[in-house]
């Protein structure tokens, strides 16, 4: 049984695309084919696929049923986690996603995964990402502070979600843990953020995310190896639409 993860599928097969940009790059050139493809060469039927967000650009139910059928016909176990352009999910509402789609998907929110030993949890996330106010040379002197504030309640509240579902993991026996976001846990001026320090005190082993997509944005967080916890990038065109496996 294996783990793989990627992020940022934005399909749109039944919704109005919302960033030119995808229709440019040679890397989101029939990326749905190829992610296909992909999957049915690497995912067997008992492993899991944990997809990082921004799955459709839907804003609704019913303007993502095409996206969610291509996710459902992937092999193996899907699990998703709610991105910044999944105008479709309310947090609220996810236990009814997950009694509708039951045996088909499963909706990481506020809950968690068994996958072997060890519990899969996550939430979106949240990291300041500007407005940055640069100098004559490009460096950052300074940010917009109502953004950052407000940036700061987000993750608040994130965090508390993480918290939760940890606790109700450890609860019932897990004591293994990897912890999705689609926000990178730090933006580019950190080096720890609230989401690390989390990490760090349940002794998580491994923390996955997405959002950073376009070659600039590659490298904007924690990879690697960091304070004992491993940080992976799985951003759909970072990878080449190629499953990352995590366990």
């Amino acid at each position: 049984m294996s783990l793989y993860a990627i992020g940022d599928l934005h399909l749109h097969f039944q919704s109005v695309l919302k960033a030119p940009g995808q229709l440019r790059d040679p890397a989101w050139r029939n990326h749905e084919e190829r992610f296909r493809k992909n999957c049915a060469a690497l995912v067997r039927p008992g492993d899991t696929l944990v997809l990082v967000g921004d799955h459709s650009w839907g804003r609704s139910l019913a303007e993502c049923e095409k996206d969610l059928e291509y996710i459902m016909a992937l092999p193996g176990k899907k699990v998703l986690l709610r991105g910044n352009h999944d105008m479709f999910w309310d947090v609220k509402k996810t236990a009814a996603l997950n009694r509708q789609f039951e045996g088909k998907l499963f909706f990481l929110q506020n809950n968690y995964f068994g996958c072997g030993d060890f519990a899969l949890v996550g939430t979106k996330g949240y990291t300041f990402e500007g407005p940055f106010y640069l100098d004559r040379r490009g460096k950052i002197k300074g940010w917009d502070q109502a953004e950052a504030e407000h940036a700061e309640k987000l993750v608040e509240r994130e965090v508390e979600r993480l918290r939760a579902s940890l606790k109700a993991a450890r609860q019932d026996g897990y004591r293994r843990f990897i912890l999705f976001l689609h926000y990178p846990p730090t933006n580019i001026l950190q080096k720890r953020s609230a989401f690390t320090d989390l990490a760090e005190a349940y002794g998580v082993d491994k923390v996955v995310y997405a959002h950073c997509h376009g070659q600039a944005r590659f490298h904007d967080s924690l990879e690697g190896t960091v304070r004992g916890v491993e940080y992976r990038l799985v951003s759909g065109d970072y990878l080449l639409w190629k499953p990352e496996r995590i366990l």
